[in-house]
């Protein structure tokens, strides 16, 4: 199954028409959240059900907090989602800039993530400082991550999804793979015959680290406020930590 970079959001939405803006008070009276998501794309989200994805969890858990029921709008690509006519999204990076296209507003954020090495179990890599020109890295194409390490004229080998790239190294056909931390972790949760190690996120490197936040499409301020409250008492609790452990994935604070 494919894993898609869900946090990147197509430039071309800017083209699509604008969506009916669905203030607090509309989706109250409707009794339903609408959220889009991709539906064969785990750990994000599966139409499949079992299991239905972190997104869809917590797209349940929002749901609850405003209380109304969750409804699902399945698709393929960020495109769609105008015509779709959901509310939010999940995991979108929480930076103004670069949801400027988009026109989504965003939440307060809830994880910090971005982009680190996976690496075999016996490598002697510890950071992306230890690449070289005589290590192989897998990324994905047109990335951030293949321009920084491409300028460092680190070799790559270039993959258009971070599973197939994560599937390469375990198969040594490369010594590292540039991948979010979420897509490594879900991998050795669902190849624990043989487990990659994840390497710390570089700080250093503004580009390679992003917070993740709710990404609201044309929200009111009460929709964007009660969002916000949803979001800090759910990690308050440890609901968010809990949804995204269940798919191997140990959240860092946002900064």
């Amino acid at each position: 199954m494919k894993m898609i970079l869900s946090l990147m959001i197509g430039a071309a939405v800017a083209l699509s028409p604008p969506a009916q803006a669905r203030p607090l008070e509309a989706i109250r009276s409707s009794g339903e959240l609408g959220l889009c998501a991709n539906p064969n794309s785990l750990p994000f989200a599966s139409k499949a059900g079992d299991p239905p994805g972190f997104q869809v969890e917590l797209g349940q858990a929002l749901a609850r907090e405003l209380g109304v029921s969750l409804r699902l709008d399945w698709i393929i690509t960020q495109y769609q989602m105008r015509s779709a006519a959901c509310d939010v999204l999940l995991d979108v990076i929480a930076d103004r800039e670069a949801q400027g296209e988009t026109r989504l507003r965003i939440s307060k954020p809830y994880y910090r993530t971005g982009v680190a090495l996976a690496v075999p179990s016996s490598s002697a890599l510890t950071s992306f400082k230890s690449l070289n020109e005589h290590t192989k890295v897998g990324v994905q194409v047109g990335s951030v991550a293949a321009m920084i390490i491409g300028q460092r004229r680190v070799p790559t080998s270039t993959f258009g999804f971070e599973s197939d790239s994560l599937d390469a190294l375990s198969n040594n056909e490369l010594d590292a793979a540039a991948v979010t931390p979420t897509a490594a972790s879900y991998f050795n949760l669902t190849h624990p015959e043989k487990p990659v190690r994840i390497l710390d996120r570089d700080e250093s490197v503004t580009n390679l680290n992003w917070n993740v936040a709710v990404g609201m499409v044309r929200p009111d301020d009460a929709l964007r406020d009660a969002i916000d409250a949803a979001i800090d008492r759910l990690r308050g609790d440890g609901t968010i930590d809990r949804i995204y452990r269940r798919y191997g994935i140990v959240l860092d604070a946002p900064k």
